[in-house]
């Protein structure tokens, strides 16, 4: 599909570079209203597809968490705050990076990303809200789009392709540089900066966010400034939201006189927040010996639930070292403690099924999905352990049961093919796996995969219809992308 010419093209994350850093000049685009010179506007197909595509090509370049109960969390607080927005009924999609720069962006189509080094140095869950309150609002406002006419002639796919190579740009700068110098040649230059009243109305609305989702609207200016404070420290390398939002002392002041018409009072975190946060420092963690030290530390510190979730931490530290006896002692003893917290009982679970325990495992999953019948990252891992277990025909139907939402992450393709692979249904798993290849921004192996599918003996219509539908479409989209290179 292509955008028809003259109508809005490019929606731009946040984190683009600076002027200041590109090797390549590139023209300022004055942000205008929504819409082209003609006043058309993006249809809400046209930006749901953008959305989509955009998604997928930044799963082939940078790393998308894949954790389930991460995913879980992320999106039940983006959901909380969105509910409480001036847009409660658009839709969105959060999600966590897993880089340890300090960043977080917005694209088209309600996409959200969170880096999982801007999660770490939060302090508070109500920082960690703020954050994604403010992105919210730069979608609700619609900050993120431009009357762009000179990228008239590009396709959904390479325009979302395009967007992508720049974010990743902010994480790898030659890469980032070789997208611009590849846009430059094809004519289309651009660079997106949020003026100030941008920012400036972002924080507005999301602090009303903010406040309506119970959370601490003195967070906002508190974030940013222990942020603008630490800046001096970084020299060149001041973290990416710094650069593509400027913390300046006036914005600070402003939020902070917004902030301080609220009542004051205490805002607990959530012990999801903490729990996340632990399970993001071990998955992020190149040093097991200094993240076992980080929360042996704390277990002489801070409350009792903070002290708990350091020991959490350990016993997650334990199971990723394969140290399965310590993961599991540590992991029965929370569980007789706080026997309704999803995560701790999810955890023993998970040790068992990562010893290859997998009867126990399945007891323990069967369990939990009767305890927790609305927990969809406990169906996931339920599924993952009778795939394990060699019970896939169980698994298949577990699948099916999955929610909507659930059935759109690329995890569920990936069951999906691997239990039809055991099932020794080739075309039905070339099928899936198609399908989670082009989830993942991956679309010449998509193809690949639906020609494996169509080679396979006793295809019906029915299958044989998808297949070539399938083709078709990945095909289409793969000539579009060579078309505008």
């Amino acid at each position: 599909m292509k955008f028809k010419p003259s109508a809005i093209t490019l929606a731009l994350s946040l984190a683009l570079f600076p002027a200041s850093q590109q090797a390549v000049e590139i023209n300022k685009i004055e942000l205008p209203d929504m819409g082209d010179s003609s006043g058309a506007l993006i249809t809400p197909a046209e930006e749901k597809e953008f959305g989509e595509a955009f998604f997928r090509s930044l799963h082939s370049q940078i790393s998308i968490n894949q954790d389930a109960e991460i995913q879980q969390y992320i999106q039940s607080i983006g959901e909380r705050l969105v509910a409480n927005s001036d847009a409660p009924s658009q839709p969105f999609h959060f999600f966590v990076v897993l880089e340890k720069d300090i960043n977080a962006f917005a694209g088209p189509g309600g996409y959200i990303g969170v880096n999982s080094g801007l999660i770490l140095i939060t302090e508070a869950e109500s920082e960690l809200a703020s954050v994604m309150a403010h992105e919210i609002g730069h979608v609700t406002q619609r900050h993120l789009y431009r009357a762009y006419e000179a990228a008239g002639h590009l396709s959904i796919p390479t325009a979302a392709a395009t967007l992508a190579a720049i974010l990743l740009g902010t994480q790898s700068p030659a890469m980032g540089q070789a997208a611009l110098i590849a846009i430059q040649a094809g004519s289309v230059q651009f660079q997106i900066d949020f003026t100030r009243e941008n920012e400036e109305e972002a924080d507005r609305v999301g602090m009303q966010t903010l406040v309506g989702s119970q959370f601490d609207p003195r967070s906002m200016p508190t974030f940013f400034e222990r942020l603008q404070q630490s800046s001096r420290y970084y020299g060149q390398n001041i973290p990416e939201f710094l650069r593509t939002h400027p913390v300046t002392a006036s914005r600070i002041s402003d939020t902070r006189g917004r902030a301080e018409t609220y009542p004051f009072k205490q805002y607990a975190d959530s012990l999801g927040y903490q729990l996340t946060k632990a399970k993001i420092r071990v998955l992020t963690s190149t040093d097991s010996a200094e993240a076992l030290k980080y929360f042996q530390s704390g277990l002489t510190q801070g409350t009792t639930e903070q002290r708990t979730v350091a020991r959490y931490g350990m016993g997650l530290i334990a199971l990723n070292t394969q140290k399965f006896d310590e993961a599991e002692a540590t992991f029965q003893q929370l569980v007789k403690e706080y026997p309704n917290q999803t995560q701790y009982v999810a955890a023993l679970a998970r040790t068992a099924l990562e010893s290859r325990n997998y009867g126990t495992a399945l007891a323990r999953y069967k369990k939990l999905t009767e305890q927790f019948p609305d927990n969809e990252a406990i169906k996931l891992e339920y599924i993952t352990s009778l795939l394990k277990a060699g019970n896939a025909e169980q698994a298949r139907k577990n699948l099916f049961l999955l929610k909507p939402k659930t059935q759109q992450q690329p995890i569920y393709s990936q069951l999906l093919a691997q239990a039809y692979s055991d099932l020794n249904q080739p075309a039905e798993s070339h099928r899936y796996l198609a399908e989670y290849y082009y989830a993942t921004g991956q679309t010449r192996e998509a193809v690949q995969q639906i020609r494996l599918a169509q080679k396979s003996k006793g295809l019906n219509i029915k299958l044989s219809s998808i297949l070539n539908e399938r083709l078709s479409f990945f095909l289409d989209e793969e000539a579009e992308a060579r078309h505008n290179k």
